[in-house]
Parts: C-alpha cells; structure tokens; sequence
C-alpha cells in the first residue's frame, strides 16, 4: 500500500472532486505516518473545497477554525479538470504570528533554492523575491501560464509567494508535494520519522547545497574563453587567488603573470609610463611598458593569463584609462579590432589593441569594505563568477570541531544574513588544519579576530546576537578543546 504522502500526492495531483473520504483524513495521517504524532499540535488542517475557490492545507494552530487568518500556510488549489496548484500563502489577515518565520532570509532563501530544487526535476515553479511583500500581484508572466487558476491567482495573487503546478505524473506529482511538505515543516520544526529521514535530509540537503554551490576551473576557463574578462569574486578564505593560479597552470601551461593590485597602482604601472634613469650626471626618462602591454608582447607567443589579485583594491577606472575602450570581449581580433593611441610610444608604437590570445582573470575579496566599488563602466566589461566557502573541503579535513563550527556560521549566516552580509560568511580556508590543536590556534588567531572584526564595525549589526553566540563557543573551543553541547 503506498505511502500517505503518496496517496495524498496523487489526491493533490487529481484536483477535483475531492477523494472518498476527503483529504482531511490524509492530512491528519502525515502525523505518525511521516511526520513525528506530537508535531500535530503545531498544524491546523483547512479544507473548505466546497467553496467558489476550493482549496486545503495546513495553517498557523493559533489561527481561527474558520474565517481569515494569518501567517505562513501551505495551500493547495484544486481544479476539475486540470488538477492543482500547491503554494504558500500568507494568510490575508496579516503575517502574524509568522512575522519572525516569513521575515527571515533564511525562509526567503530556503524558497528559492526550492524552486530551483524543483526545476531541476523539471517542474516549474514560480516565487516572490519577498514574502513578506503583501498586495504584491503575481506577475502575468504567471497569469499566462496558469490560466486555468486564475480565480485562485486574482483573490489571492498579494498573499501568495511560492507557486508551483503539481505535475499529472506520479512520481513527479510526489515529487513536488513532498518538497512542499517537508519544507514546511522543516520551517516548523516537526520531525520527519526515521524510516523518512533520508529522504527528507536529501531534500534540506539539496537547498542548502545550491546556496553554496561550488564552482570548478573548467566552469571559470570556459567563461574566459567566451568572455576573455573574468572576476572571481567571494568572501575571504575562499581559494580565489588559489583558484586563479590553479587555473594558470592547468590551461596555459602556467604562461601567465600575477600581480596585486593596491591603492597605490596607477596607469603608469598597468598600461605604459616613464622611468627615470641616470646616465652619468644626467636623467633621463625611458618609456616603460606597463603590466598590460607586457603580457601583451608575451601573448604574442601563445595564450596568457594576466590574473590580477584584489583587482578592487586600486581605481580600476584610473588605472586602465583609455585602455578600457579595449576591454570588450566582442570586439577582440578579428579584420577590425578597436585600437587607442598611447600617450609614450612602445618600440615606436603608439596604437595597441588587445591581442586575442590574452586573457584577464581577477579576484575581488568582497567582504572588504574599506576598497573600491568597481563603476558601471567597469562592472559591465567583466564576467562575475562568485566563489562561496565549500562545506565538502571542511569536511574533507576529518575534523569534527571545524565541521561543527563552520556548520554553525554557515547556518547563521544563511538564516539571519541580509544578501549584502552573506559574502561575509568565513571561508572554507580558515577551517583547515592538520589536527585539533593546529585548528584551534587557526580560530584563535585567524578566525575569531575576523569575526570580532566584524563585530566591531557593524558589519553584521542585524544578526549580531546571532553571530556573537557562535563567536562565543569558537572561543569555548579554543579554551577548552571541545564543542560544548
């Protein structure tokens, strides 16, 4: 006999009518069934789908039995002839008592890692950029694709964030009511019975993944030969420069140069200048080619990497000056290639364009705030690949307390982070050692210092308890050598 969830899958995937029994029944048997029997007392089932606008699901138990209510639900909208919708919903009473649940980037980020969860099944789903954003319509790029749900789209199109269409095929059906489901307890706290556990963690699993999914050399050598301009940009800790390098060697046979950029960079040392030099008792001025036009000449010879480290940290506009005319991907070789007059002549030279086999990969450390924003003009010339910490490294490490303590901010960050603080999350790096005692002096002397740096400057003001709660126990490891429970 299938499971409940199953046959509640299909019911859902059915529409109307509504199966023998209702799917009251159903309902209430995820609970012993899927769920843990206790975590009842936290549900309240809605079924009115006798109304112009059927539908059923679960609610917030503080809520009415009948009539408006608030908070987060989870809703499903049943047709007759063409099967449901399933959607949460913010009940048209208002976010209360959910307002700390729907306000929270975590929830706002574990939807949208579920819709791409979802697409990559092959099941379309739809969500708000914000839950919380009431008498928002949906979109009618949605209208258009859900027509046969319209009724249920114009009454409650302000209160629903998360939309998805519950597939006729089975296996996909449940599918896509499971992660549903589970997701929305996973909000609430029940928990899933054993036998169900695997399936369900695979799920959380998947989300959390998609957050902080790894890029490889292959992608970022793939980007750079399509877009010859290419920024890694990420937290600290990281591997960018490690990545850059990696990059250098494998696919150009280490033909490359590294340089690091700093306030004190300038045209003169990128693009072309003059250097003194004393003949005798007489100066003199030698034009001096600059970084750019070295690795230009080296180009010649074969493809070349010119990685530039912090490439944030210097006036990059300044530093390129007219040289930015050249940096347009499109426009590189070819019968007709953009050319700029340079101010010194380089072996009697004064016209350069960008020689197609050189490429620029940077790396941009965007947890430094003190540095430069790259402008508009900048921005648009470069291709931007972020590079988040890797829970599999750390794991890969063996030890447990880094695996602890990097899950532990990793969850802080992704719960209570506003977007702009989430590329403040520690990197992977900073979690390597070779034993217990190397990780703790690693904390003591790498770690903690940049979380009370963070601290200290208001970097993370609107988590700051939060964050300051993990700090403390890093610290009990360091003192003691263990994770306090």
């Amino acid at each position: 006999m299938p499971d409940v969830l199953t046959q509640l899958a299909a019911a859902i995937a059915q529409g109307l009518p509504e199966p023998p029994g209702g799917v009251r029944p159903l309902l209430e048997a995820l609970f012993g069934n899927r769920y843990h029997k206790n975590a009842q007392r936290y549900a309240a089932v809605r079924d009115p789908l006798g109304l112009d606008i059927p539908y059923a699901g679960f609610i917030h138990p503080e809520n009415p039995t009948s009539g408006a209510y608030g908070g987060a639900s989870l809703v499903w909208f049943p047709t007759k002839d063409a099967g449901s919708i399933i959607t949460y919903v913010v009940g048209t009473a208002g976010l209360s008592p959910d307002e700390g649940l729907l306000s929270r980037p975590g929830h706002r980020r574990r939807v949208r890692a579920l819709r791409k969860y979802l697409m990559d099944h092959g099941i379309w789903m739809w969500a708000k950029p914000d839950p919380t954003a009431l008498g928002v319509p949906v979109p009618d790029f949605v209208h258009d694709r859900l027509k046969e749900f319209e009724s249920a789209l114009r009454r409650y199109g302000g209160e629903l964030y998360a939309i998805a269409r519950v597939p006729q095929e089975p296996d996909h059906a449940r599918i896509v009511v499971q992660a549903f489901f589970d997701l929305y307890a996973y909000e609430r706290g029940w928990k899933v019975l054993r036998e169900h556990e695997a399936e369900y963690h695979r799920l959380i699993d998947a989300m959390r993944a998609d957050l902080f999914a790894p890029i490889t050399e292959d992608e970022v050598y793939d980007l750079l030969t399509r877009r010859h301009f290419v920024i890694l940009q990420g937290p600290p800790g990281t591997g960018k420069t490690r990545m850059a390098e990696r990059v250098k060697q494998q696919y150009f046979g280490d033909r490359g140069a590294t340089v690091q950029f700093h306030p004190a960079v300038t045209y003169e040392d990128f693009v072309v200048g003059l250097a003194p030099r004393t003949e005798g008792e007489d100066l003199h001025f030698t034009v001096r080619p600059g970084w750019l036009l070295e690795a230009a000449e080296d180009a010649k010879e074969g493809p070349y990497l010119l990685v530039i480290d912090e490439i944030n940290r210097a006036d990059l506009g300044k530093v390129l000056g007219e040289a930015i005319y050249l940096f347009e991907s499109g426009e590189i070789g070819g019968d007709r290639p953009r050319i700029v007059q340079l101010p010194h002549a380089v072996n009697g030279v004064k016209s350069f364009a960008y020689p197609p086999n050189l490429y620029i990969l940077g790396t941009m450390n965007t947890a430094d705030r003190s540095t430069a924003t790259l402008d508009l003009a900048v921005r648009r010339r470069f291709a931007f690949v972020t590079v988040r910490p890797n829970p599999d490294v750390v794991k890969a490490t063996g030890l447990e307390l880094a695996f602890r303590a990097f899950a532990a901010l990793q969850d802080v960050f992704v719960e209570h982070a506003p977007d702009e603080a989430l590329d403040l999350l520690p990197g992977h790096s900073y979690f390597l050692a070779k034993d217990d005692e190397d990780l703790r002096k690693r904390f003591k002397y790498e770690l903690l210092p940049l979380l009370d740096e963070y601290l200290r400057e208001g970097a993370v003001a609107s988590f700051a308890a939060e964050l300051q709660a993990v700090r403390d126990q890093v610290e009990g490891v360091i003192e003691h050598g263990r994770w306090a429970d």
